[in-house]
């Protein structure tokens, strides 16, 4: 009886050391995890942990065509803002989201850095994102007329494509388009976006109008934003097509 006894003691202090094995180990896991919770939150909230509110807000902005009106371009010259400042904003300003008009059809983000305050559009379906230098987020209106500078694209070489309806490719040949590739380096080399032709209301998808300069033509293009790629629907040529 005896031993039955000392045999069940030895077994509880075995066991009661393994759980204060474990519960040692989850005690340092506990505080590695939160340490690692305080390094992302104050060191590195802008980099990489997209999960954040404040930097999905920001991923968003850069992932579309940033644009800005001529009034916003004059501004921006003044101040000394470029793409390389913008993008600063996007990686270390702060959102303000309080100031921020998150319940529009178009929502408009107010960010700020070093004493500047940037607005933001965000539009339903839209591959555009405008910028507007104001302290006020709930006074942006978007744009409707005249033509808009593309100041940031996204990093993506791959990021126009051309719907394959008869019509599209032969105008392709027509302007000896028909590498994507190509095609996006001119629109980012000359691209503008003109408010007035462009429908930001229409649905299921906004209809963007962009146009580029090819040697000594402008081509215009329709697009709309379709899984994340600027999909061309219309050219536009200033020369008698034969495409039909």
């Amino acid at each position: 009886m005896k031993k039955v006894e000392w045999n069940n003691l030895t077994t509880f202090v075995e066991n009661l050391q393994m759980k204060s094995g474990f519960l040692r180990r989850l005690k340092y896991y506990g505080i590695g995890f939160g340490l690692g919770i305080v390094f992302v939150f104050f060191f590195f909230q802008n980099r990489g942990c997209s999960w954040l509110p404040g930097n999905r807000v920001k991923n968003s902005v850069l992932d579309r065509l940033i644009v800005v009106s001529e009034k916003t371009s004059i501004a921006m010259q003044e101040k000394g803002i470029d793409e390389k400042v913008l993008i600063e904003v996007l990686n270390d300003g702060d959102v303000i989201f309080g100031e921020s008009d998150k319940n529009a059809d178009s929502k408009v983000y107010k960010l700020e850095k070093d004493g500047v305050n940037y607005c933001f559009t965000l539009p339903y379906e839209s591959f555009i994102s405008e910028l507007f230098l104001t302290d006020d987020a709930f006074s942006v209106k978007r744009t409707t007329d005249g033509i808009g500078e593309i100041v940031h694209f996204p990093v993506d070489s791959t990021l126009v494509y051309v719907d394959s309806t008869k019509m599209l490719r032969c105008q392709q040949d027509e302007l000896e388009l028909g590498n994507p590739v190509e095609l996006f380096k001119l629109i980012k080399e000359s691209g503008k976006i003109d408010f007035s032709k462009s429908n930001f209301e229409v649905r299921p998808k906004p209809q963007h109008y962009i146009f580029f300069e090819k040697e000594n033509d402008t081509i215009g293009t329709e697009m709309i934003w379709y899984k994340n790629k600027l999909n061309i629907t219309s050219f536009y040529v200033p020369f008698t097509t034969e495409c039909k």
